[in-house]
Order: C-alpha cells, then sequence, then structure tokens
C-alpha cells in the first residue's frame, strides 16, 4: 500500500484508480504545479527485473513524444528508491467500459462519435510511427465534456524499428477479445491492427457484445484468425453505412482493413452524413480451410478433422502463415485430451445444456445452477430497467452446451447506474433543484446564513463530479444571505462608545445632525433612524442625530399636521422646526410615499431636537433600480423601505458600474425592513 505517498517529494498518492499486467495507476496531486495528475507505478514484483524496468522506461520514451488532445499525456517519468513511475495527464471521467458495461448498447451518434476521437488520437500516433497494440474499452477514456482520449501505450512500440516477434516469451501482449489476427499470429504488425482493434471496440458499442467469446483466451485467439468476419445483424438497427464499415474494420487481411486511422475517421464522418448509403460491399476473407464442416460422426471420440499428417506438412508448406496456427491447434489439443482423459480418466460424461437464469434472482439462479450440477460466478452491473438482485446476462448464453461442474457466470443489477453529479454551486436555487431534476436526481434544499448572495448554492452533497446512482437524494445548502444583525439602541452613548460598539457589529455610524439638546450631554447620540431590535443587514448604516449640549433650545414647537403629505416634505418640515425623525413603513401601495401617521400627534408641543416616529406608506415591492448608480439605487430603496443586504458584481451584464438587477427581482412581493442584494456590473 502506497497511497498518500510522496514521490521526488513532488507528486502525492492518492487513491488507486486503475491497474494493468505490469503496472498500478493512482490519482494523486502535483503540489508544484498544483494539477490532478495520474501516476502509474510499476508492480513490486516486476520492479526488480531489468527487463521490465526497460520496457518501462521504453513506454514512458515512446509515449513522451505524444502531444494530441485525443491522447492522454505524458509529463514525467523516474524512480525514487524502489519505486518506478510515470506522471500522466488526469482524465476526470471514466472508461469507455464502465460506460459500456453501465449502458450495453450506445445510441449510434455516439459511437461514431467516439470512434472517430479514438481515429484521430491514433492517426497522429501512427504518424509518429507508434503503435497502439491494445486499443480495448478499458483504454478508451472518456471525459466529463465527451472528449476520448487514449490511454495506456503500455505496449506501444515505433512499428518501423520493432515487431510483435520481438516480444519476451511468456509475456502475454493486448487483450485477447479485441487481438487482431496478426497479432494473434506474432505476425509484423502495421496500422491496421489497431484498426482491426478499433473495429471490435466499434462492434461492441453498437451491439453490447462482442463478436468472438470462447471459454479460453487460446479458443478466442483461434476465432480471430479463422472464423467467418462478424456482420452486424440487419434488424440490429445499425444504420447500413455502419454496419459496412465494421466489416471492413475486422476483415482478416490487414490490406482488405482500411489504409490508415485518418481514412477510417473520414469514412465515419460520411456514415454519419448518409447512414442509409453503405460506401463498403460486405464480404468475409476468413481462411476457409478454418471453416470446413466438420464430416459425420463416425465414434464416441470427439469431432476431429480427417486431415493425416502428410496432408497437413503439406499445407504447412504451401502456407508458412498457418504454421503458427497449427502449433495454437496442437498445444489446444494437447490441452483438451489431458483434460478429457487424464483428468477425468476416459469417462467423457454427459453435456448440459445451460438454462435459461435471466430475471432470476440471485437465490433462485444459485439454487439452479447448483441443482443442474454446475458452478456460478456473480458478477454486478449496473442497470436502468432490471432491480437490484437480479439477474440481467449470462455466460455461456441459455441453450449452450457445457461439461459438468462448468463455470456458469452471471451478471446481476446492482441498481441503477451511477450518474456524474453536475456542480451547481453558484447556481440559483430554482436553477439548480431544476438542473438535477431534469438529470434524474430528487433534491431535498437545505438554508443557512453565508455570504454568498441570497439564494445562490453554497454547497452540495454529494459533492460534484461524485458518481450517484440515478435517481437518488441530492441535498443542496442554499444562501439566505448575509446573517441578519440587531439593530442596537445607540441613544444616550457617547460618539466613541457608540462607533466602537457598530463597528463590532460590522455596521456604519453615519451623524447626519448635531443640535442643541435639552437634557442630552454632549457628545452624546439622542436619536436613531432605526429602531432597535427590528433585524438589518450587515454593512448597513445607521444614521444618528449627536446633541451638541443644552445651549439655547428655545420655546416649545407645536407639530403640524403631517398626515397625508409626502415623506420628503414632512420631513422638511420638521428639520425647519429644529426636530429629528425616525421612519417606520406600512403597506399602502394606493398612498405611497404619504404620511399615514405621526408620533406624537399634530398640535403636540414638543421640545426642540425632539425625534418625531412618522409611518410611510411603500407599495410593498421591490422597485425597479435597474440603470442606476449604487447610491440612487441605495436612496430608492430606502424610500420604498428595504436596505441593501448585499452587493454582488457581474462582468457579463451591463455597463458602465451601473446596476443590472436586483435579488429578489423588480416587482417581487417583500415586507418593508427586509434585505435585498444589489447586481451592478463591474468587479467587487
Amino acid at each position: 500500500m502506497i497511497e498518500q505517498h510522496t514521490i521526488a517529494g513532488r507528486y502525492r498518492l492518492e487513491e488507486r484508480i486503475g491497474e494493468g499486467g505490469m503496472a498500478v495507476v493512482y490519482s494523486g496531486t502535483d503540489a508544484l504545479l498544483r494539477r490532478r495528475i495520474a501516476i502509474k507505478v510499476l508492480r513490486d514484483q516486476y520492479a526488480a527485473d531489468q527487463e521490465f524496468v526497460r520496457r518501462f522506461y521504453q513506454e514512458a520514451e515512446s509515449v513522451g513524444r505524444l502531444s494530441h488532445p485525443n491522447v492522454v499525456n505524458t509529463y514525467d517519468v523516474g524512480h525514487e528508491d524502489s519505486i518506478y513511475y510515470i506522471v500522466m495527464e488526469f482524465v476526470d471521467g471514466c472508461s469507455l467500459a464502465e460506460i459500456i458495461n453501465s449502458e450495453g448498447r450506445l445510441p449510434e451518434p455516439v459511437a461514431i462519435d467516439y470512434a472517430a476521437q479514438v481515429c484521430q488520437g491514433l492517426a497522429y500516433a501512427h504518424r509518429q510511427g507508434l503503435l497502439h497494440r491494445d486499443i480495448k474499452p478499458a483504454n478508451i477514456l472518456v471525459g466529463k465534456d465527451d472528449v476520448v482520449k487514449l490511454s495506456d501505450f503500455g505496449i506501444a512500440r515505433a512499428f518501423s524499428e520493432q515487431t510483435m516477434a520481438m516480444t519476451r516469451p511468456g509475456l502475454v501482449m493486448g487483450s485477447v477479445y479485441y487481438l487482431s489476427p496478426e497479432q494473434a499470429q506474432s505476425r509484423e504488425l502495421t496500422p491496421a491492427s489497431d484498426l482491426y482493434s478499433v473495429g471490435i471496440v466499434l462492434y461492441q458499442m453498437l451491439l453490447g457484445e462482442l463478436p468472438y467469446t470462447a471459454d479460453s483466451p487460446v479458443a478466442v485467439a483461434i476465432k480471430h484468425i479463422g472464423d467467418p468476419v462478424p456482420i452486424v445483424p440487419a434488424d440490429s438497427g445499425v444504420s447500413p453505412a455502419l454496419a459496412a464499415i465494421v466489416n471492413k474494420l475486422l476483415q482478416k487481411e490487414p490490406g482488405h482493413r482500411f489504409a490508415a486511422a485518418s481514412d477510417l475517421a473520414s469514412a465515419l464522418r460520411e456514415a454519419r452524413e448518409r447512414p442509409n448509403v453503405a460506401a463498403f460491399a460486405t464480404s468475409d476473407d476468413a481462411p476457409p480451410t478454418l471453416r470446413s464442416p466438420l464430416p459425420p460422426r463416425r465414434s464416441p471420440l470427439p469431432d476431429r478433422r480427417n486431415i493425416d499428417l502428410p496432408r497437413r506438412n503439406a499445407m504447412a508448406r504451401s502456407n508458412p502463415a498457418l504454421l503458427p496456427l497449427f502449433i495454437v491447434l496442437a498445444i489446444v489439443a494437447a490441452v483438451a485430451g489431458f483434460a478429457i482423459f487424464g483428468q477425468f480418466g476416459g469417462n467423457l460424461g454427459g453435456r448440459i445444456a445451460i438454462a435459461d437464469f435471466r430475471n432470476m434472482s440471485v437465490a433462485q439462479a444459485q439454487a439452479a445452477i447448483v441443482a443442474d450440477g454446475l458452478q456460478v460466478r456473480f458478477l454486478q452491473s449496473p442497470s436502468n430497467h432490471s432491480p437490484a438482485d437480479r439477474v440481467i446476462r449470462q455466460n455461456p448464453p441459455p441453450g449452450s452446451l457445457v461439461q459438468k461442474n462448468s463455470l456458469v457466470e452471471l451478471i446481476v443489477s446492482n441498481g441503477l447506474p451511477l450518474v456524474g453529479l453536475p456542480d451547481v454551486r453558484g447556481f440559483l436555487a430554482g436553477d439548480a433543484e431544476r438542473s438535477l431534476t431534469e438529470q434524474g436526481f430528487h433534491v431535498r434544499i437545505e438554508r443557512r446564513f453565508d455570504a454568498a448572495a441570497k439564494e445562490s448554492v453554497v454547497a452540495q452533497r454529494p459533492a460534484p463530479g461524485a458518481r450517484a446512482r440515478a435517481h437518488s437524494l441530492v441535498l443542496l445548502v442554499v444562501s439566505e444571505g448575509p446573517q441578519p444583525i440587531e439593530v442596537p439602541n445607540l441613544v444616550g452613548l457617547d460618539i466613541s462608545a457608540a462607533q466602537k460598539l457598530v463597528a463590532r457589529l460590522g455596521l456604519t455610524l453615519d451623524i447626519v445632525q448635531q443640535s442643541p439638546i435639552p437634557g442630552v450631554a454632549a457628545g452624546t447620540i439622542a436619536s436613531q433612524d432605526l429602531v432597535p431590535g427590528q433585524s438589518i443587514a450587515q454593512r448597513a448604516t445607521m444614521h444618528v442625530v449627536v446633541s451638541t449640549g443644552a445651549g439655547n433650545a428655545g420655546p416649545p414647537v407645536t407639530l403640524p399636521n403631517l398626515v397625508g403629505i409626502g415623506a420628503d416634505a414632512a420631513r422638511a418640515q420638521l428639520a425647519g422646526l429644529g426636530l429629528l425623525v425616525t421612519l417606520s413603513y406600512s403597506v399602502d401601495p394606493a398612498a405611497s410615499g404619504t404620511v399615514l401617521a405621526e408620533q406624537p400627534n399634530a398640535s403636540s408641543s414638543v421640545s426642540p431636537g425632539s425625534s418625531i416616529a412618522l409611518t410611510v406608506a411603500v407599495p410593498g415591492e421591490v422597485p425597479d433600480t435597474e440603470g442606476m448608480t449604487v447610491e440612487q439605487a441605495r436612496t430608492t430603496l430606502e424610500d420604498a423601505g428595504y436596505h441593501i443586504g448585499s452587493i454582488r458584481y457581474t462582468t457579463s451584464e451591463g455597463a458602465n458600474g451601473d446596476v443590472v438587477h436586483t435579488e429578489p427581482l423588480v416587482g417581487t412581493t417583500l415586507s418593508p425592513g427586509a434585505n435585498v442584494t444589489l447586481v451592478v456590473n463591474g468587479k467587487s
């Protein structure tokens, strides 16, 4: 276990994300460049083998020359103590193998797009003199932006200099299900070998299954060499144009396939534009000697071809390319003979027809298989259609004849497929909820006070990029805006104490008037505009009147009747009488902007400097401030009974630093005293 290990003082290994025959791949972080990376580490059992180490560095040197959008980039290679590593680009997504396992057949446009991108990466590598040699879904990575990248040129070599014949004996190269015929026969490879593997992958994407399967790798390799070239069924729903391309890719002879990856990419584009026009005739160039029918059974022994040794030798001399095949066949025959006569002592036993276990529960299928005298292995796969714990597929398929005690693989649904969660942080709550719901998730919203704009998403669980089951629950944490502050009572405090208190609360103090007020010491706050105990936003401004001492206050003042006149005119009258004003608001759209009540009442006698409380009618909805300056918008909002809660800046809308809009939007019903967010053009 080397997770959380740091290599070369900068590459931090975090989580195992893949493994191959020679190495294990970890996700990690480059601490120097502060970027996500993937690190391939040579397995311990091979690190002491100089031949493996040489091959490991040869891989890095080969792929280090490649720089293409459809090829995983290599950044660094080295070793520390007994750890040999390659640092590569981290692809945030999943492999094509995971997509096929999850979705089965892919839509034709998607399959064409993925195959075309693979071709672009291969065309570039081939121009650099490199073959991939191991094209398979597990080595094709699909990013969240649907950009496809070829990974693991683990057995790539300069095909102008070396061939598969130079491969170390006993070292398994490539994956047998995607192996080209010439690769299976240890013949010299060309770019057409990679294109054959692309054809197998394309077939699997379109049909959800492999063209060649068997009980052993050797048997699969033999099918690649001699079985008929696969033909996409006419009733499969695959277009004639694309079916013809697949058939051409899977021809046995390299010369019968496409000449280059760029030619294949052009053919794929043409198939996308003209799906009903097959540009290539369906053909089959498999060797006929490998497909001749078996003679009628003449004995209880297994079928075998009636070819004597001299004839075999003559065939081998006439076609040297078949010699490796005869060697493989001889090995298979020897293994089969041992299994039949050595292991079972000559008792051939009866063959069993495999039942159809699909749609059974795991318990039902296991009981049925044991009753049939077979062994079982369960594999899990997500499914959009089958409930969890139900068999989706089986291998071998129903009706296949097998020996007793043979192994049957059952693919069992483990529920709905995993889906990558989008990042909705920063979205408005409604937009985020709608986006996630459209992708099949259920959403629950929790709210909390936060410095972010009100109604914006500040966190989500599971985290962005995590893979969650379709229809599962996603929690969104939504901002209620900055936590409101309770208005303090500043009346009676001296200026210094009041300034310290409002600073500690995150408020601003504004002295709007200094007057001689009887009974109030100089330098003391005599009145304030905000009612103590009400809630206001952080960074709000409190307006106060400060006494300059008793002075010559003058005679008492008789209050005029202010009800029904405009708020601005009422404030002007009171200021002219040496009186202070405290405002409160009440929703009355018909009388908006006028005084509804005054306290003390009209005709009352009050001392100069006294505070008069006016109740002003407001519409009860957010006013239009678009195009105003911030100060103009502040005045407009305060006249409507609102405070600016926060200001959020944007460069994608508006101009000249003016207000773009408010949150809530103009016309929204909102109680007086509430906070409103301004969205303003510019940078904070």
